[in-house]
């Protein structure tokens, strides 16, 4: 009588680890988003309503307040979007592939991605130097404030992208085991397929 495949190995502890981290993360991103959101409505408002009526002033530092969440706003959700694999991807790829073929895919794709990364945190830390000491001319806001983001958005993706690449690589080694798919949109795609 032939034995029964034995099932995979349970991820290590590491890993374990360090998804629930990502995942711990990427839900404070996911309120800092929503917070950043809800806060932009108040200076935009302010410019809206300041134009079209007399009951308020024009106020000027609403405009650059605008203009430092909205910047925040997207590279939150492009962290959000490298931990969700639906940032720099496009699907060119059947959704129909095997999960081998799928993580090779996905290999080639963190690859850009993980450059992109780098760049993103080396100059971005070079960029939040230059901003250190300057401060922006209408609401005299630090303007380190706003350059931060660009390597904090390179170290973000290097967290996430990594967490998905590892779990790329035990695919194509054939050690994931059932519950540990990684959380990409066409992972998504390919269960409501099924």
């Amino acid at each position: 009588m032939p034995s029964s495949p034995q099932p995979p190995a349970p991820p290590p502890a590491w890993l374990v680890a360090w998804r629930r981290l990502s995942a711990a993360y990427a839900r404070g991103l996911s309120w800092l988003l929503i917070g950043s959101v809800a806060v932009l409505l108040v200076p935009v408002s302010l410019q809206i309503f300041s134009r079209y009526t007399a009951l308020i002033p024009s106020y000027i530092w609403t405009e650059e307040l605008a203009r430092f969440l909205f910047v925040w706003m997207i590279m939150i959700g492009a962290m959000l979007g490298i931990r969700e694999g639906t940032h720099f991807e496009v699907d060119v790829w059947p959704t129909s592939l095997s999960r081998r073929r799928r993580a090779l895919v996905d290999l080639f794709v963190g690859v850009a991605v993980l450059v992109f990364a780098v760049a993103f945190l080396w100059w971005g830390i070079s960029f939040t130097r230059f901003a250190w000491n300057r401060f922006s001319e209408l609401a005299e806001l630090p303007l380190w404030l706003i350059h931060v983001a660009w390597p904090i958005a390179g170290a973000t993706w290097l967290l996430f992208q990594g967490e998905r690449m590892v779990v790329s690589v035990r695919t194509l080694l054939g050690l994931d085991a059932a519950g540990e798919p990684p959380h990409g949109a066409h992972e998504r795609a390919a269960e409501v397929g099924r």
